[in-house]
């Protein structure tokens, strides 16, 4: 483990801190940054590095945890520094004990995450870009949901995955998705609501006290079907989150027809990321939707 030494004298400036001079150890956090537990004169924090170039990503996710925390609905760590030296950046964040949760916390899950899809913004987007995963997330304003998903979200991934060599049949009958895909819409009018926007099993866990916590937000504002087809995509979510969700805030009775529509967003995303089996998932799941609607 060779880490910057002037990190943990940044970190420390940034969160009125004195830190060990190297991290205690790495942990599990995902495959982009590595991860770290580091002391402090303060107690422990979860310390993100990555190259100094990606600090966009961390100050983005920063910034996407301070807006989920804004709702004061789901817990989220608490951001304590975020920045950079010559060659390293940072995002320290409070260390939370974590653990699987329980039945009791997948009920408040899904309460809370129905309160946090209450706040609200004029239009669909965010105030800054930020990444799904490493990839790129556009979150230019629009009053517009269809044309935001289709072009901020849907065509943005074709594209890349073009780019990438995926072309033919999932070029083609995804063109002809955007063109047709406004017929998922006729009766549906969403409101923008503040998303997690990456809201799989692996990003959310509880706390000792069996309070939910969520991280690693990709966030903007958008249709909060999008949210919860998610949890559906990957598995992680029980009966009594869904349960919950409804009893707080019911979904729209044909939010299943578009189910597929917004994870083809994330599988795309996992296609440009790592190829391999998601390039005829993809597929599929664009011929699906055309069948729907009768092509």
């Amino acid at each position: 483990m060779i880490v910057d030494p002037d990190i943990a004298a940044q970190i420390g400036a940034l969160a009125g801190r004195r830190l060990a001079a190297a991290p205690a150890h790495s942990v599990h956090g995902g495959c982009i940054a590595e991860s770290y537990r580091w002391e402090s004169d303060r107690g422990s924090l979860f310390v993100k590095l990555a190259p100094a170039t990606q600090l966009p990503m961390l100050e983005a996710e920063a910034a996407g945890l301070q807006e989920l925390a804004r709702a004061e609905a789901i817990r989220v760590p608490g951001v304590l520094a975020v920045g950079a030296t010559a060659t390293r950046s940072f995002l320290a964040l409070e260390w939370i004990d974590l653990r699987a949760g329980a039945t009791d916390a997948e009920t408040k899950l899904g309460e809370r995450l129905a309160w946090q899809h209450r706040l609200s913004a004029p239009g669909f987007g965010w105030n800054r870009d930020n990444t799904i995963g490493s990839t790129p997330q556009l979150n230019d304003w629009s009053r517009d949901w269809v044309a935001f998903f289709r072009e901020r979200r849907l065509r943005y991934q074709l594209d890349l995955a073009a780019a990438n060599g995926h072309r033919g049949s999932l070029q083609e009958r995804g063109a002809e998705l955007l063109q047709l895909m406004g017929a998922f819409f006729t009766s549906h009018r969403p409101v923008p609501s503040l998303l997690h926007g990456d809201l799989w099993g692996g990003n959310w866990s509880a706390d000792s006290a069996g309070e939910p916590v969520v991280f690693d937000p990709a966030v903007y504002y958008g249709d909060r079907e999008a949210d919860l087809a998610m949890t559906r995509l990957f598995g992680g979510f029980g009966p009594a989150f869904y349960t919950a969700y409804q009893s707080e805030w019911p979904l729209d009775q044909a939010a299943g027809t578009r189910r597929s529509l917004y994870n083809l967003y994330h599988v795309l995303n996992h296609l440009n990321l790592f190829g391999g089996g998601y390039a005829q998932q993809a597929g599929a799941m664009i011929n699906r939707l055309l069948a729907e609607l009768g092509h």
